[in-house]
């Protein structure tokens, strides 16, 4: 906490449940602490012997244990097995291995992994490890946008979608589109938000499905033309020709719910194109897409509509709101006009 004053520290604190703070340097009463002590209700052993001790005067407790070596993997599976609520394992060089290893042996014992982490890069790292991850992050920093850029990679975008109606199709010609390839499996329901508009995105299905005559491409989105606007984790928009391998898109249900993934090809290529125009609570909204079967919306009733089957009438999910502008992919309040 260096770098800011403990009310700027607090202030900031969003989405942070605990601090874990060593008694001797926090004595505000605004901060939990966690340490051995004859009133703590929750303790932090440091070895067997004391772990034994704290549990045999039925208090709550956990184990810290830093991780060097394979014998103090077992070390922490023995605080497990002597009734550790949760473990916090500090591996300062090999990171990755040592939970997975702990993650596989103790996901049916009860006992909790907390790992420790230097920024937000490491904290969401932990939550993705072994694809279960950790139960929880102990973050060690006095930057305050570190706990900032934390809360906001671990947040799942939840998006207010609504029925469009369909207004018009036509075929438009040949021209660009692109492929998006994440290096994420995606199940039915999913796809990407893309649109003309950054106001107006229609949900496209990823390639899980397949047809007679190609196989399933489960990590696949064929987006749409290269000029459509595609939303990113962090609200920006950007043109699906920007696309590129390492960066980060989302993924969107039909409920709405949105999870991030990472690009790992992006493919432009010349393609029979056609125009699909909606209309939601008077907005009006256009997307340009491939012409062909595999490609596909998804209906009021959550059913899958090639474009090559959509018709004027057709009710389709979409996510439209008010207009606005964008600077470089931002959102700006000014007058705007797109047709």
């Amino acid at each position: 906490m260096n770098g800011a004053s403990l009310d700027d520290f607090i202030s900031n604190l969003a989405g942070v449940s605990l601090i874990y703070a060593d008694p001797d340097f926090v004595k505000d009463k605004r901060f939990k602490t966690i340490f051995p002590s004859e009133n703590a209700n929750l303790v932090v052993c440091d070895s067997i012997e004391s772990l034994k001790k704290i549990k045999s005067k039925n208090k709550s407790a956990g184990y810290y244990k830093k991780v060097v070596t394979n014998e103090d993997l077992d070390e922490i599976l023995e605080a497990s097995k002597e009734g550790a609520q949760f473990v916090i394992v500090d591996a300062t060089d090999w990171k990755i291995i040592p939970l997975e290893n702990l993650i596989a042996k103790l996901q049916t014992s009860g006992t909790k992994i907390f790992a420790s982490a230097k920024n937000s890069g490491e904290v969401r790292t932990m939550f993705s490890v072994l694809e279960l991850g950790v139960d929880g992050v102990i973050l060690s920093t006095d930057d305050l946008k570190e706990v900032e850029n934390s809360k906001s990679n671990l947040e799942n975008v939840l998006f207010s979608l609504g029925n469009a109606r369909v207004v018009e199709v036509k075929d438009v010609g040949v021209g660009e589109r692109v492929c998006v390839d994440t290096a994420s499996i995606m199940v039915y329901g999913e796809g990407m938000l893309v649109g003309n508009k950054s106001n107006f995105l229609f949900l496209i299905h990823n390639e899980s499905i397949g047809s007679s005559f190609t196989s399933p491409r489960p990590f696949r989105v064929n987006a749409g033309a290269v000029h459509c606007y595609t939303i990113l984790p962090n609200g920006t928009t950007k043109y699906l020709s920007e696309l590129e391998s390492g960066v980060e898109v989302l993924i969107v249900n039909n409920e709405g719910l949105g999870r991030r993934s990472t690009v790992g090809r992006s493919k432009i290529e010349t393609r029979p194109l056609r125009l699909i125009r909606a209309e939601s609570d008077g907005e009006f909204g256009s997307v340009i897409v491939q012409n062909a079967e595999t490609i596909r919306l998804v209906s009021k009733d959550k059913k899958l509509i090639p474009v090559t089957e959509i018709k004027i009438g057709d009710e389709i999910v979409a996510y439209a709101k008010p207009t606005s502008g964008r600077h470089f992919g931002m959102q700006v309040n000014e007058f705007i006009l797109e047709k």
